[in-house]
């Protein structure tokens, strides 16, 4: 091998290096310290009314630029609003250990939303064991929101409705 390719192969290696090294000391995005959540996909938006046990997961993605996400206490850090009746479902999401220096996070969170009985516009009809002519689903609109460890409360999201079969 001559001395040019030597050095040909040296500045090509050196090049392969310098741009290893320049994009692997990226830094990491900043994100917000109150937590951000967007609505990523639900498995099904019709059920039976809650005397039939059914079920949707619901999958959201999250930021937190201090990332203080979950609790390992009993206290409650998501909740899920029933746009109907404003009856509020508290949940928790598992502890995520804050993780040096940079501590911005992103992932999923998954949550499981039960079936429940129909609310009619009548209420002597009972919604999980009568029907009601001319109701045959009740569309459910549930809200989410979460909390970090610090009380920072998160943006609030909007699923798109969920029906459940009033006629089964």
């Amino acid at each position: 091998m001559k001395i040019s390719n030597y050095f040909n192969f040296f500045l090509f290696s050196s090049g392969i290096f310098l741009l290893v090294l320049t994009f692997g000391c990226v830094n990491p995005p900043e994100y917000p310290i109150v937590p951000n959540i967007q609505f990523v996909s639900m498995t099904k938006d019709t059920m039976p009314r809650g005397f039939a046990s059914d079920s949707t997961l619901i999958t959201l993605s999250f930021t937190d630029g201090d990332g203080d996400i979950g609790r390992k206490d009993t206290v409650s850090d998501i909740f899920i609003i029933d746009g109907r009746d404003s009856n509020v479902t508290r949940g928790r999401i598992p502890f995520v250990p804050e993780l040096g220096a940079s501590n911005g996070i992103k992932g999923e969170i998954s949550v499981v939303i039960d079936n429940s009985c129909c609310i009619f516009p009548n209420p002597l009809y009972d919604g999980c064991s009568e029907t009601f002519p001319g109701y045959p689903y009740d569309p459910v609109t549930f809200s989410i929101y979460i909390m970090d460890r610090k009380g920072n409360q998160s943006n609030t999201v909007v699923l798109p409705p969920i029906y459940m079969r009033c006629f089964e």
